[in-house]
């Protein structure tokens, strides 16, 4: 489980204590902003809605660090008037376990959905139409000045998402 804030981890510990299999917690050495709307049950079935928009153009998904970074970028992108849903997906594995019915309500087919991922890209074709990612090894550095080299910005997030819905 990758924890998007100390509320999702506090969920993701308590889910890992009252579970009956291992879990490995996915913590980050950045300072992450507290999310008001984390949620216990979107944490369990390892992924939810964690900002919505009356009939969304985009889903932006993110996972760990990486959701407060979404959270930006839909912010930005809903100045622009485009309509964005953002996604928290601490765990893969549990979120595919919730099923079809939960994962449409999530990620619904027919709306283009862009995933944020501070590392590769693998496996998040899986749920996303194109992805943020760093396919390489990363750098020494600062970490507000890495992740800016390497693209991780809203101002990345927004353009990769105008790419996605035609409006570049």
């Amino acid at each position: 489980m990758r924890p998007a804030d100390a509320n999702e981890t506090v969920h993701a510990v308590r889910l890992m204590v009252e579970g009956d299999g291992p879990v490995a917690l996915v913590m980050s050495r950045q300072n992450l902003p507290v999310l008001a709307a984390t949620s216990y049950e979107g944490v369990a079935k390892g992924a939810y809605v964690l900002r919505d928009a009356d009939d969304p153009e985009l889903v932006i998904v993110g996972t760990g660090s990486e959701v407060s970074l979404a959270l930006d970028a839909a912010a930005a992108l809903e100045d622009d008037g485009i309509a964005v849903r953002v996604v928290s997906m601490p765990c893969w594995e549990r979120f595919e376990a919730a099923g079809g019915e939960y994962q449409e309500s999530i990620l619904p087919d027919g709306i283009p959905t862009l995933a944020v991922e501070a590392a590769v890209s693998f496996g998040w074709r899986r749920w996303a139409d194109d992805v943020v990612s760093i396919d390489r090894f990363g750098a020494s550095a600062p970490g507000a000045v890495v992740m800016a080299e390497l693209g991780m910005t809203p101002d990345h997030v927004v353009s990769r998402a105008n790419d996605l819905l035609g409006r570049s």
